[in-house]
């Protein structure tokens, strides 16, 4: 990090001191998608931002939701960012400019193109300006609304209802909502069948399959009639939404339009010259052309024939044309350079059958010749031209119902071609090197080097300078790492929606105490200790098991076989249960023990020396102790949040190291602090558990409260948002299970976690007994 972030870095901390946690993190997120430069701006303009006066929270939002849009679009559209805010801010209020930039890395992913991106930025500030009361509302639904309407769609649905609105609060309030029966109404006109964004990978995939190779793809907003595809900025345009035609799926018309404009791009050696040609003139030279490039494709990929000619097809039936015009005529034509069985000698036209004899004849010689379509479409323009008097306007000839093709700018554009070359330039990534530590000391540094290297050098150990002592560098100097920032949606309930992006969570480093904690705790608890060994005998996995009396098995049972034989000698039926097999008996389990280190563990038991924290700590360690010993994989993890932007959550043991005394270390150095978001972290252990191979998944969660945090004022809200997440998590084969020490819990964690799906230890101190013996019950 240069001296210049750092000390842009200070100061945003010191204006939002609030930052202080999680700004490392931010940085090193930005630094997957922004350059120093553009980092450097992006933490300038949000001290500028700080310095409005609308909140901590505008400031949060704005340095989470710039690295995600950057990501996804360009990073020039951090300027337009910043200046919707600022615009936005002079007549609203903080919290809907905290909407709205929390909205962006959503309208980012719906949209894909720094332009459509634009255009909704634009939009948020119309409608603040206009219909102040309806922009909350609105960016509370937006993830409804983007999911379903493309942002020419949106912005035609907002602007209708501003307008019908315009002097009624209460029924901007209601439009905006989705509430009242007119948004409904004009919502659903807006929509479109198939959206560009849902099936943007569909479409990469379906490319790279028949060339093997990427092509990149961006959504265009195709709000007027005529809207063509275009090739433009090294890139494919396809229209943001389509409507199906007839039977053909608008993923059908998609996959048409997208393999046209792949067939240019790899039958298309240069650009052809349009000197001294006239507008009808290039146009027939396009048809020509289009004709060569989809020659090539079908007579590699013959399937494509089907497809084009089924979206030509639809479009026919759609549009009608009138028979015997030139743009009929030109459209036959068309029809038989694609299909050579196409019969256009019935047409009796002179022109077209000559330009389509000379095709069929000349063109495997010509098959990446663009001169050759410049030259035949010219022939045939110069043989139509004689058999008319006066010719029809561009508009009106190149009204041919081939739908799926592109305006053919690429065909013109010498300018494209010439940046074709850069077209796999990528910028090399950092490599990380592991090295030995000589390696390391004899390496030196340059002062002037920048921050974008192109190896990155890590010793794999501590270092310690003073060994006696048993302290490493990193403790005496280092920061506490951070992880980058984890992404989860939280589901209100309110609205019946899911916010997505809402919370963000990062992972922070356990901190350590004296690793022979876990002996003292397991001498204190001898008795405990005992039975826990109890349990591991009866747990562990028996290994080879022989079930007897089956009608299936693998061999005989002999003992089975003499009582038949003896039954059926007394007159007896005898049992057909006669053989046996072996099984081998094993236990799948995985378990997450997710621990609640909220501010009020830090409290006292009544009546004892010793606060919620040390007997949830000694609980975690024996029943760790106890799954150890069967032998099932486990994780130990715990959180606590500090609001919506920043719950922390610590990872004591993973499932892929041992049981040792580092684990031990962690766990011993247990802190509480902070609030409840038990949402997030709830699924951010399911993540976890997602990796597992195991057929049976366990959440087990310890709290002592209520999901709450400090800038959520609803008491439902959490609750619901945790419920959600057990939802989910069972949905994905996860068993979610609470044990509270919370007396007065019974209706909001059953709410939570459903019947039988929970247990409350009414003595605090019987915790560490009771938990080793549910998770036997939970897993046996």
């Amino acid at each position: 990090m240069s001296s210049e972030i750092e000390e842009i870095k200070a100061s945003l901390i010191e204006s939002v001191p609030q930052l202080d946690d999680m700004l490392d993190a931010l940085i090193h997120e930005a630094a997957h998608s922004m350059n120093e430069a553009t980092r450097k701006t992006w933490l300038q303009n949000a001290q500028g931002i700080a310095y409005l006066g609308k909140g901590p929270s505008v400031v949060v939002s704005f340095l989470e939701s710039v690295p995600q849009v950057v990501a996804r679009v360009e990073d020039e559209i951090l300027t337009d960012i910043v200046e919707t805010t600022m615009k936005l801010s002079s007549v609203t209020s903080g919290e809907v400019v905290g909407l709205m930039l929390d909205s962006l890395p959503l309208a980012a992913e719906r949209t894909g193109d720094i332009d459509l991106l634009r255009t909704y930025l634009s939009l948020i500030y119309q409608i603040g300006s206009k219909s102040p009361r309806g922009l909350r509302p609105m960016l509370q639904n937006i993830d409804e609304l983007l999911s379903k309407l493309t942002v020419s769609g949106l912005r035609r649905w907002a602007q209708w209802g501003a307008q019908a609105h315009a002097r009624d609060f209460k029924a901007q309030i209601a439009y905006f909502s989705l509430e009242a029966a007119d948004s409904k109404a004009v919502f659903q006109q807006q929509r479109k069948g198939t959206l560009f964004i849902d099936h943007h990978r569909s479409l990469n995939f379906f490319l790279r399959a028949f060339w093997g190779r990427d092509f990149f793809i961006r959504p265009a907003a195709a709000d007027f009639e005529d809207f063509k595809p275009y090739f433009e900025n090294m890139a494919m345009h396809l229209p943001d939404a389509l409507n199906d035609l007839g039977e053909v799926k608008g993923l059908e018309i998609y996959r048409a339009m997208a393999a046209h404009q792949a067939a240019h791009l790899m039958y298309t050696r240069q650009a052809i010259s349009m000197e001294q040609l006239n507008p009808q003139q290039m146009f027939f030279i396009e048809l020509i052309e289009d004709a060569r490039v989809e020659y090539n494709a079908i007579k590699k990929f013959p399937g494509l024939k089907t497809l084009w000619l089924k979206v030509f097809d639809a479009n026919r039936e759609a549009v009608e044309l009138p028979q015997g015009s030139t743009a009929w005529r030109l459209e036959q034509l068309a029809l038989s350079l694609m299909d050579p069985e196409y019969d256009l000698s019935a047409l009796g036209d002179d022109a077209l059958n000559l330009v389509h004899e000379r095709f069929y004849d000349e063109i495997n010689e010509h098959l990446e010749d663009e001169k050759w379509s410049w030259d035949l479409g010219l022939t045939l323009y110069n043989a139509l031209n004689q058999a008319v008097s006066k010719w029809e306007s561009l508009t009106d000839i190149s009204q041919t119902r081939f739908g799926y093709r592109d305006d053919n700018r690429l065909v013109w554009a010498s300018e494209e071609w010439g940046e074709m070359a850069g077209l796999g330039a990528a910028p090399q990534e950092t490599v990380r090197k592991h090295v030995s530590l000589m390696e390391l000391v004899n390496e030196l540094d340059s002062e002037l080097e920048s921050d974008d290297h192109q190896e990155v050098w890590v010793y794999g150990e501590e270092l310690y300078p003073y060994e006696d002592e048993g302290v490493t560098y990193n403790e005496m100097e280092g920061v506490e790492p951070v992880s980058d920032p984890f992404h989860y949606y939280e589901w209100d309930y309110r609205v019946q929606l899911a916010r997505p992006n809402w919370v963000t969570l990062y992972e922070h480093r356990a901190k350590k105490g004296d690793p022979n904690l876990y002996d003292e705790i397991l001498d204190r608890n001898k008795g405990i200790a005992h039975r826990i060994r109890q349990i591991v005998d009866k747990l562990q996995a028996v290994g080879l098991q022989r079930i007897r009396r089956i009608e299936d098995g693998d061999e005989l049972d002999l003992n089975a076989c003499v009582e038949a034989i003896t039954a059926l000698r007394m007159g007896q039926e005898p049992d057909p249960r006669i053989t046996m097999k072996n099984v081998i008996r094993s236990r799948e389990v995985s378990v997450v023990i997710l621990l609640d280190l909220s501010e009020s563990t830090n409290e006292y038991v009544p009546g004892e020396d010793k606060t919620v924290l040390d007997v949830t700590r000694e609980a975690a360690i024996l029943v760790s102790h106890a799954i150890n010993g069967i032998g099932d994989q486990f994780a130990v993890h715990g959180f606590a949040s500090d609001g919506r932007h920043d719950v922390q959550y610590t990872r004591f043991k993973q499932f892929d190291e041992p049981f040792d005394s580092d684990v031990h270390a962690r766990l011993a150095g247990m802190q509480g602090g902070l609030s409840t978001r038990m949402g997030a972290a709830m699924r951010h252990a399911g993540h976890y558990l997602d990796q597992q191979p195991s057929k049976q998944k366990l959440l087990l969660t310890i709290t002592d409260g209520e999901p709450s945090d400090i800038d959520e004022q609803d008491t439902q809200y959490l609750k619901q948002d945790a419920k959600k997440a057990v939802e989910e998590l069972g949905s994905r084969g996860i068993y979610s299970y609470c044990l509270t020490i919370d007396q007065f819990a019974d209706k909001y964690v059953q709410q939570i976690f459903g019947h039988n799906r929970y247990a409350i230890v009414d003595d605090v101190m019987r915790l560490p007994e009771k938990l080793p013996a549910l998770f036997a019950n939970l897993t046996s």
